[in-house]
């Protein structure tokens, strides 16, 4: 509901025509960045369809084997299982059982026009959202050059996803499959002048050139002069390194300064290159880490210690050489926000990573060619078009607004897309494509449904992983083995299937109350209307989470009373519509039409109340 129904006003009555009511209510998709079918592809592999299941998950996030590895899964704190048993839907990992058992998908792809539109699009980088624009754009007969500084493309999926996570092999299987459309690429090409690009007279230009560069640590002893060689390190130059062949080998004791997604890698990558004892040193307590909770498991798993509360206060150097680093041990407070320092203590060390953080940079971009710049060297992009000031020049991904995620550049991409065609076929960039949807009665019987609505209590699946000698052989070792059949099985049966919804048709409702005491979870109440506020408290079971709407239908013929549903506790199992005896509720599986561009969205609804 709006803002201003919370107040002293009536309740907004739900308007469940528009893409964006039953949109929010599928939380894992609304969570996605790229708004990803989930419920919808879980259920092609309950049915075996792989193939089907992968080519639903690439129309929107492009990258299904790729982000099923290393996607930071924002879909899965959201999903609805987890506010039932605690544990979410293996959404991602279920991704990736798409990706590995599809079958061969070029002929589903769309086709590429051998006659061109005449507008050409220069891009620079070779990462996830530049090569989503591709995949976009090419098909509507734009010709896309692509300018790479490396030999192969992926930008930092390739650099700074090591390849016990990422594995060569699928990284080069996707990004092929969009450079496979004719794409013109230029390996070992850096763009050094801004100016000289725009001189090439593209008709527009996409900067995706990631975040590149990685945050000092200014602290004393950081740049004294070392005998043997350097030994304190940026992490996502370092892992660029054992990328390209660069490093093979690293110190016995190994200090990782930080403690995001980087670190992770770059903690796991020094147990592969030879360190015996890594420690991870992270300033605050463990809720307030920015690494993603499994990443922190696997790097436990494989006997990396992570040290809370310490604060680096200087580099140890002896006689030309790093022995350590000094740390100011902390206590905080409850928030974490305020500490004190309790006691310093010095821990050695062969090699430093730091792993602080990263920012994009543009020193190849010249000032003075009227794209704005902020306060810290940034570009200005709109969040919404991905235009920056200078016309026909956009941006997506970390260069866009700094270090995100795979599934957000993609998203970028996707915006970018639509901005770039719109410029060049003279359509203001502002002017965004509707999302559209459908709607669809599951009904097949008096009480029966196209879906499958019991509860399974399954739990959730462990990912089996390669045993600990074995991982270490070799760099390139993937470490999760993927879901079996049976682990499959069992977790394509947790999906609660929100994307099948509720739809109430209000002049059928005879108040008989079957519905409201059929519903296990007390989401449904008959009651008088008032203010959203006012009606949150008195629901069966109060609404308490103002995130997520309740639905509010018109008045009901008998009393003019409303049909109020907590959309929070739902767990879709259709016990409403079973039992209703006038058919007032029905099960209808939703889908959200999502636009692209050149392609606009069905904006149809195959449901005709009687």
């Amino acid at each position: 509901m709006s803002a201003e129904s919370r107040g002293s006003t009536l309740l907004n009555r739900t308007n469940t025509e528009d893409p964006a009511y039953y949109h929010k209510v599928v939380d894992c998709q609304w969570a996605c960045p790229a708004h990803t079918n989930v419920p919808e592809y879980i259920r092609l592999i309950a049915q075996g369809r792989f193939t089907d299941a992968y080519m639903l998950n690439r129309e929107s996030n492009v990258f299904p084997a790729i982000l099923g590895r290393t996607c930071d899964r924002p879909c899965e704190p959201a999903c609805r299982r987890g506010r039932l048993d605690g544990k979410p839907v293996a959404i991602c990992r279920l991704k990736r059982v798409a990706a590995d058992h599809r079958g061969e998908i070029t002929d589903l792809l769309p086709p590429i026009p051998a006659k061109k539109n005449g507008k050409r699009i220069g891009i620079v980088g070779a990462g996830p959202a530049s090569l989503t624009v591709a995949n976009d754009l090419m098909p509507h007969g734009y010709e896309v050059v692509i300018f790479e500084q490396n030999e192969k493309p992926g930008g930092l999926m390739r650099t700074n996803i090591p390849a016990f996570r990422l594995p060569a092999k699928v990284l080069d299987e996707e990004t092929g499959t969009i450079l496979n459309m004719g794409v013109d690429i230029r390996y070992n090409t850096p763009v050094k002048s801004m100016k000289a690009l725009l001189a090439e007279k593209f008709d527009a230009i996409f900067i995706g050139s990631g975040a590149p560069r990685g945050k000092e640590l200014e602290i004393p002893g950081r740049h004294d002069a070392l005998l043997n060689g350097p030994r304190i390190h940026i992490g996502i130059d370092w892992l660029e390194s054992i990328s390209f062949g660069h490093i093979d080998s690293v110190g016995e004791n190994v200090l990782i300064i930080g403690v995001g997604n980087t670190a992770m890698d770059c903690c796991r990558s020094s147990k592969r290159m030879g360190a015996k004892s890594v420690k991870v040193m992270a300033r605050r307590p463990r809720a307030y880490f920015k690494a993603s909770p499994w990443e922190l498991d696997d790097a436990e798993e494989e006997h990396v210690e992570i040290v809370i509360n310490h604060a680096p206060k200087r580099f140890v150097i002896e006689n030309g050489k790093l022995t350590g680093m000094e740390f100011e041990r902390l206590e905080w407070d409850a928030k974490a926000k305020n500490s004190r320092v309790i006691d310093t203590v010095f821990l050695p060390a062969d090699d430093v990573i730091l792993a602080i953080g990263q920012e994009n940079a543009f020193p190849w971009f010249e000032r003075d060619l009227g794209a704005q710049f902020d306060k810290w060297d940034q570009p200005v992009v709109d969040e919404t078009t991905m235009v920056s000031t200078l016309p026909g020049v956009f941006f997506g991904g970390d260069a866009a607004f700094g270090p995100k995620n795979i599934i957000w550049a993609v998203e970028h991409g996707h915006q970018a897309a639509i901005s770039i065609d719109n410029y060049c076929q003279d359509v203001a960039v502002t002017e965004r494509p509707a999302a559209g949807m459908n709607l669809i009665s599951q009904k097949m019987g008096l009480s029966e449904w196209s879906y499958h609505n019991d509860y399974n209590p399954a739990s959730r699946q462990k990912m089996s992983h390669v045993d600990l000698a074995s991982r270490f052989k070799q760099l390139d070792i993937e470490v999760e083995l993927g879901f079996d059949p049976e682990q499959t099985a069992r977790e394509v049966q947790r999906c609660l299937n929100c994307d099948v919804e509720t739809e109430f048709v209000a002049a059928r409702c005879i108040e008989c109350d079957a519905c409201i005491d059929i519903c296990p979870l007390q989401c449904l109440t008959i009651t008088r209307d008032g203010s959203e506020e006012d009606l949150r408290g008195r629901l069966s079971a109060p609404a308490d989470n103002l995130t997520q709407s309740i639905y509010a239908s018109a008045p009901l013929p008998q009393t003019a009373r409303l049909m109020i549903k907590d959309e929070d506790l739902c767990v879709h199992c259709g016990l409403c519509a079973e039992r209703c005896p006038t058919a007032a509720w029905d099960m209808q599986r939703f889908e959200l039409e999502i636009p692209y561009a050149g392609r606009a969205a069905a904006c149809t609804s195959s449901y005709v109340p009687a």
